[in-house]
């Protein structure tokens, strides 16, 4: 879709040095060390200085960055392009005029979106509230005049599914100061052929680093007010207290109900937070949360006790990286009823989700809940299957929106984002052209300049019967390929002139970006395939792009050969 991201070609000077991002400054000095003995231009003859000047340099930037610590911060946060001075882009030499013009624009055009958002924060969601029970009739008992027990039982009918309500919400920020941030929220609710609407106003002034307080003011029905301020009383406690009132008109003249709130929070450690909570006047009660949240998913728990209601609530979510996959699961139980709700969430592209979970509960029933999120909007569709517990609405609730899912992305979804990614990556690479042949370039002279070196290491290497790789292939490695393909290259000089001590080790970065290395599919998954001979015996290992690799292993053995070294 139009959020799909592509690769770009930028200067990854962790991967050229071959260390890891978290790599010591003894790592970065040996690394810069090992190159600089390769590329020195005095060390080539003079029809190879040029070529040995450029890798030289581009070692030496590399060096000079990763080693000093405020440079380093910047590269690993912004990239190559927070270390210009002059701005915040980075066009590249070999692009024309054109491109050039096109690619400010582009990123004029990003960062004046990017502080509007930063401006206004625009939020939005939107409720459609679906009645479909007639989709799921329940038997209707009655007594006749006679005292005889009848029973009614009501056709399924999907004339009569309607809309029973729809809610718009809106907010949005204006910054007046450094300090001060107004914002205005409005909301309209229509149900069953009445309407009602309220809009809210408030003004948040920081005081401080560790506190802030707040005013909001309120019409719709009535008139409302509130003030809530924020401290941190340490580093790890903090509280958030209040008073609000509210106004109603009564024949007898304004009601006026005011209330206290205030909330305690701990954070226990890194990855958990306590709440406690305690309210007067409109809602009474007290309530103590827990929250604990990491990679791999999140989980609450909430103990409620108050006038009118009191209740016991459990909610989880698993994360899955990678698949932008969560299963969530909640149950909550109270003096009001019980329910419990089961889901999913799918990341369908860059800022959208969709998600889609089925609440189980007295004395709600069953309802099907669909939202989409697209970045700051919401779009919640509440759909009330069935007043009562009935299995074949759950049934039907959990696996029709499934089956409509997988449907629609493998008749719509996938062949559309397929086409966009086909067209994106041909633009992708007509933008790169010149860019792919310069690198292709250096990529070659590099592995010229490695020869003396190369040869240095395999007989080193062959003496002691240590590592020696003997063929290692580099591009588009899926099913049958042709070793010959424009899309794969021979990189087993580059990776002999990496072994160190019988050992050849690959941190987890796109291998694009080691001298010798070019990308020979801009935007395709690509692989590394590397035969290798330890202790005269024959090893095989392939490894996805981004994954490291630690030679010699016994697990990559495959048979007792004596093979000929590329020349």
């Amino acid at each position: 879709m139009e959020d799909e991201e592509f690769e770009s070609i930028d200067e990854d000077y962790y991967a050229f040095l071959n260390i890891a991002k978290d790599a010591s400054q003894e790592d970065i000095t040996n690394a810069y060390r090992k190159l600089s003995r390769i590329y020195h231009p005095d060390k080539h003859p003079i029809e190879r200085k040029k070529q040995a000047e450029v890798l030289f340099n581009k070692t030496k930037k590399a060096y000079e960055v990763l080693s000093d610590s405020h440079k380093r911060a910047i590269y690993d946060n912004l990239g190559v392009k927070g270390l210009e001075t002059e701005g915040w882009q980075v066009i590249q030499r070999t692009r024309t005029p054109q491109e050039i013009r096109e690619e400010y624009e582009r990123l004029a055009r990003e960062e004046e979106e990017r502080k509007r958002q930063q401006r206004t924060n625009p939020k939005g969601s939107v409720t459609v509230n679906v009645n479909a029970t007639s989709l799921f009739p329940v038997t209707s008992f009655y007594e006749d005049d006679d005292g005889i027990y009848e029973y009614y039982e009501q056709s399924p009918s999907l004339l009569d599914v309607e809309i029973r309500g729809v809610s718009f919400d809106m907010s949005t920020e204006a910054p007046l100061t450094n300090k001060d941030t107004a914002v205005l929220a409005g909301s309209v609710n229509t149900s069953n052929g009445t309407g009602s609407g309220t809009v809210v106003t408030s003004l948040r002034r920081i005081l401080s680093p560790k506190s802030w307080v707040e005013y909001e003011v309120g019409a719709g029905n009535g008139l409302s007010f509130t003030a809530r301020a924020y401290r941190s009383l340490s580093q790890r406690v903090f509280c958030t207290c209040g008073l609000m009132t509210v106004s109603k008109r009564r024949p007898g003249g304004m009601l006026f109900r005011p209330g206290l709130f205030a909330t305690f929070g701990s954070q226990l450690d890194k990855n958990t937070v306590g709440y406690f909570t305690w309210k007067a006047g409109l809602t009474s009660g007290v309530s103590s949360k827990l929250v604990r949240d990491t990679q791999y998913g999140n989980f609450s728990g909430t103990i409620h006790l108050g006038i009118p209601h009191s209740f016991v609530s459990l909610n989880g979510v698993k994360k899955f990286d990678g698949d932008g996959l969560k299963l969530k699961a909640s149950f909550q139980f109270g003096t009001y009823g019980g329910s419990f709700e089961y889901g999913v969430v799918k990341k369908i592209s860059k800022f959208s989700f969709l998600g889609a979970s089925m609440s189980i509960g007295a004395p709600t029933g069953v309802i099907l809940k669909i939202r989409l999120t697209r970045s700051n909007q919401i779009y919640n569709f509440p759909i009330h299957l069935c007043e009562e517990i009935i299995p074949s609405a759950i049934f039907y609730g959990t696996l029709v929106p499934v089956g409509c899912y997988f449907v629609i992305s493998k008749l719509i979804l996938d062949p559309y984002k397929k086409r966009q990614k086909i067209l994106e990556l041909e633009k992708q690479k007509e933008l790169y052209k010149t860019e792919l042949v310069k690198k292709r370039r250096e990529a070659e002279a590099a592995i010229e300049l490695m020869r003396a070196t190369y040869d240095r290491i395999v007989a080193e290497e062959e003496s002691k019967k240590g590592l020696v790789i003997i063929n290692a292939l580099y591009g588009r490695l899926l099913g049958d390929y042709d070793e010959r393909a424009p899309d794969i290259i021979c990189t087993t000089i580059p990776l002999q002139c990496l072994v160190k001590d019988s050992k050849l080790i690959l941190h987890e970065n796109s291998k694009v970006q080691l001298p010798g290395f070019f990308d020979p599919c801009l935007g395709e998954d690509k692989q590394l395939k590397v035969s290798y001979l330890f202790h005269g015996a024959h090893h095989d290992v392939t490894i996805a792009d981004n994954e490291g690799l630690r030679i010699p292993r016994q697990s990559h053995r495959v048979s007792e050969i004596s093979g000929l070294l590329p020349s």
